[in-house]
């Protein structure tokens, strides 16, 4: 099948078998190595992106039923040279150590920010009726679909409340 993905405000026009997932499309067709198979099973979160602004895991959805969609990968939030306030404070806060789920885990903290300040609530938030908080619960349950083996969460908690308190616009693509 020919299709359409928009990836990173580029469209890519590709043929693909209507069994190839996203995430395959997207690390062996398009060459975005930066979402990981981690699980291959949606357990992990290493292959998160953002499509249409939130987040999915890339692993359990089929390239065909996002043509046309926007879909934006870590490649897509900054660069190596202009890493965005959320990159900088994973960074600043060594959210990482091994470095595999990294990428994942800044695409998922990207669109869980969009979810709270779209004020949306999770199972940890203490009403329905009021914009979330950025408390440790709130956090944790949020992320609680990214896994790090390294157990660097401490550090990628840290980062997070940075970005966070600091009204960062990280799910913007680097310019």
């Amino acid at each position: 099948m020919i299709i359409t993905l928009t990836v990173n405000g580029q469209d890519h026009r590709l043929e693909v078998d209507p069994r190839t997932t996203l995430l395959d499309a997207l690390r062996e067709r398009l060459h975005l190595t930066g979402s990981k198979k981690g699980c291959d099973h949606g357990q992990c979160g290493a292959c998160t992106v953002l499509l249409g602004g939130r987040r999915i895991n890339s692993c359990l959805a089929l390239a065909v039923m996002h043509d046309g969609d926007e879909i934006v990968t870590v490649e897509g939030l900054g660069t190596p040279d202009a890493p965005n306030p959320l990159q900088r404070a994973f960074m600043r806060h060594d959210g990482f150590q091994c470095g595999y789920c990294t990428p994942g885990q800044i695409v998922s903290a990207t669109g869980m920010l969009g979810e709270m300040r779209d004020g949306w609530p999770s199972h940890a938030s203490e009403t329905l009726d009021a914009a979330p908080g950025l408390s440790q619960a709130e956090i944790a349950e949020r992320m609680s679909g990214n896994l790090c083996r390294c157990a660097a969460y401490t550090g990628i908690v840290a980062a997070i409340r940075e970005a966070a308190e600091a009204g960062a616009e990280t799910g913007e693509a680097a310019e």
